[in-house]
Formats: structure tokens, C-alpha cells, sequence
């Protein structure tokens, strides 16, 4: 399986498994650097800089940048866990509609009680 995290990249992106925003990951994966020195010269330039200006830029850059592309799985044993979990996730839906449509049924037992000739409001106040 190919290793995604550790691949640089031919595109600026946010890290998926980054700490605040995954900007200074992203940045290093890019440039091909260590991820701490990026975080390293970051900090450094909160101190020398000043706090907004530093901490402006990196949450517009955080919110710009898009996070990286996830990769099709490739192996059998991830496959199966995802199959396992979209079949559970489609038995939730399943269950969510019979409970709808049980709810359903019984507004509709509901409204033909209440439009029904017994309850015809105009009769009742005029008698």
C-alpha cells in the first residue's frame, strides 16, 4: 500500500493528521522538509513578528488551503472493514425508514380521525 502521510507532494495542501489546521505539516510535506523545523521557524516568527499578524496569515492559509486528496484503498483487509461499515451504515438507514414510516402510518390513522364526519367542526357548534 502506498504511504500517502509521507509523500511529498506536487501541490500545496493542508494535512489531514495535522495539529492546529495541518498548515505547517503540509508546508513541510511540500517543501520536503522536517516537519519540525517548519514548526520551529513558525514560532519563531509569532515571536519576532507579533501574535496577530503570525496567527492571522496561518488561519487564512488554514482555511484556503484544501486538505490532502485521500487515496483509494488498495488493500482486501481495508476494503472488507469499509464494506463492513457501509453495510452497517446502510442497516442504520433501513431502520431510520421503517421507523418513518411507522410514524407515518400512524399521522395517518390520525388525520382520518380528525377529518372524518364525526368530527366536523361547523355540526357541532351549530347543535
Amino acid at each position: 500500500m502506498m504511504d500517502f502521510a509521507n509523500t511529498p507532494h506536487d501541490r500545496l495542501y493542508r494535512s489531514r493528521s495535522g495539529i492546529i489546521l495541518g498548515v505547517c505539516k503540509g508546508l513541510a510535506k511540500y517543501l520536503n522538509i522536517s516537519v519540525f523545523w517548519t514548526r520551529f521557524i513558525a514560532v519563531m516568527l509569532l515571536f519576532f513578528t507579533g501574535f496577530w499578524p503570525v496567527v492571522g496569515i496561518y488561519l487564512l492559509v488554514g482555511f484556503l488551503l484544501k486538505p490532502e486528496p485521500v487515496l483509494p484503498l488498495n488493500t482486501d483487509e481495508e476494503n472488507d472493514f469499509y464494506q463492513v461499515y457501509a453495510r452497517s451504515r446502510n442497516e442504520g438507514f433501513s431502520r431510520i425508514k421503517s421507523k418513518f414510516d411507522r410514524l407515518d402510518k400512524r399521522i395517518r390513522r390520525l388525520e382520518d380521525v380528525v377529518t372524518s364526519k364525526e368530527f366536523d367542526w361547523d355540526r357541532r357548534f351549530k347543535s
